[in-house]
This record gives C-alpha cells, sequence and structure tokens, in this order.
C-alpha cells in the first residue's frame, strides 16, 4: 500500500507542517461548514460566560471544555461528511448513515453542553 510522502518528516519539520495544516483545516471549516461558524460564535460568547459564571477552576473547565467539544466533534463530522462526499455525490444507505451518526454525535455534544452548564448552574440554587 502507498504511504503518504508527508509521513517521514520528522521534528520541527513535521510540527511545522502540521500546525499549517491545521490552521488550513480551521480555515476551510470556517469557509465552508456553516454549523462550525456558529458554533465557534457560540463559543465565543459561551466561554467567557463560563469563565465569569464558574465559581471555580473545575467548574469554568468543565464548561469551557463541553463547548469546545463541540467545535471537535463538528470538525471530525465535517471531514466525515467531506469524505463521503469526495468518495460518491449519489444517495447511499452507508453514506446518509455515516453522514446521520456524525450529525448525532454533534447532537449528543450539544446535549452535553445543556447538561454541564445546568448542573454547574444548578448549584447555585
Amino acid at each position: 500500500m502507498e504511504e503518504s510522502p508527508f509521513k517521514g518528516k520528522t521534528g520541527l519539520r513535521r510540527l511545522l507542517n502540521a500546525t499549517r495544516y491545521s490552521a488550513e483545516g480551521l480555515g476551510a471549516a470556517f469557509r465552508h461548514e456553516d454549523a462550525f461558524r456558529q458554533e465557534v460564535l457560540a463559543a465565543v460568547v459561551l466561554i467567557p460566560l463560563a469563565i465569569w459564571l464558574g465559581n471555580d477552576g473545575i467548574e469554568r473547565a468543565l464548561m469551557s471544555f463541553s463547548v469546545l467539544l463541540v467545535l471537535v466533534v463538528e470538525l471530525l463530522n465535517s471531514a466525515v461528511e467531506a469524505t463521503v462526499d469526495r468518495i460518491s455525490l449519489e444517495n447511499h444507505r452507508l453514506a446518509k448513515r455515516a453522514k446521520d451518526i456524525g450529525s448525532a454525535a454533534v447532537m449528543v455534544t450539544l446535549a452535553n453542553v445543556l447538561l454541564v452548564w445546568a448542573l454547574v448552574l444548578a448549584q447555585r440554587l
């Protein structure tokens, strides 16, 4: 099986390449994925709010991490969708399943945000 010519890079060159590829991936997601842009906007609001509302580092970390996790899962979902579309644009039950499962993963992380925030903020009642 043929391997990527980029796999042989090591050390600082590998780190620089990985950083550039990651930045390109974030940029592509922001340019091409409406959901990612909406979730970034929510994170820009919610993470400072988490830092302000959290009583201690644990609460702040839990609330912030739950929001960041949505972005991570959305990036993975977008990667799955792009890969499926690259393979074929025809309607196929397995393509639909892959996309639906990715979407469900995002939904679960959004529910996690609600649960974490509700549990942390309910302590104040």
